[in-house]
C-alpha cells in the first residue's frame, strides 16, 4: 500500500454533530455516532461520510453527513463545513499505524509552511466512508484531513 500526502479541495459537508469528551480512544465517538444515525434513521435522512473532527484538546465531534431536510433536536447540531483546502493521506490503519499518518503529515505540513505553501493549519479531521467500527472497506480507506491555508 502506498501512502502519500497531497493538497487537494474537500467538499462542503452538511452534517449532524453530538460532542464527546475524554481521551482519544479507537472508541471515542461510537456511542455518538449511534446516536446520530438512529436520529437520521427517525428523521428519514440518507447518510454519507462518516466524520470525527476534534475541536479542541480532548473535545471531539461526531459528525455524519445528512442529506435532507431536518431540524436539530435532543443535543444534535447541525452544521455545514464549507468547502476548503485540505492536506491529507488515505490509508489502511492495519497496514500502517495512523500515529506514524499523524507525525508524517504534520511533519511535511510543518516544512510546506517553512518553504511558503501553507500559510497556516486550521483543525485536524478523520473522514470514513461508513460505520468504521462495523464496515472493513470504511476502515480500510481511513482518510484524515488537516484543513489548511495557502
Amino acid at each position: 500500500m502506498t501512502v502519500d500526502f497531497e493538497f487537494a479541495k474537500a467538499p462542503k459537508y452538511r452534517v449532524a454533530c453530538l460532542r464527546a469528551k475524554g481521551r482519544w480512544s479507537p472508541n471515542i465517538c461510537r456511542p455518538e455516532f449511534g446516536k446520530l444515525v438512529a436520529w437520521a434513521k427517525k428523521n428519514g435522512l440518507k447518510t454519507g461520510k462518516w466524520i470525527v473532527r476534534e475541536s479542541e484538546m480532548g473535545k471531539f465531534e461526531a459528525c455524519l453527513e445528512v442529506r435532507g431536510s431536518a431540524k436539530s433536536s435532543g443535543g444534535i447540531r447541525l452544521r455545514t463545513f464549507p468547502a476548503s483546502a485540505v492536506a491529507r493521506v488515505t490509508f489502511d490503519p492495519e497496514v500502517v499505524s495512523p500515529r506514524v499518518v499523524y507525525h508524517g503529515l504534520n511533519d511535511w505540513l510543518r516544512w510546506r509552511k517553512k518553504e511558503g505553501e501553507v500559510k497556516s493549519v486550521r483543525s485536524t479531521r478523520e473522514v470514513y466512508s461508513g460505520d468504521p467500527w462495523t464496515n472493513k472497506a470504511a476502515w480500510k480507506g481511513t482518510t484524515v484531513e488537516f484543513l489548511v491555508r495557502r
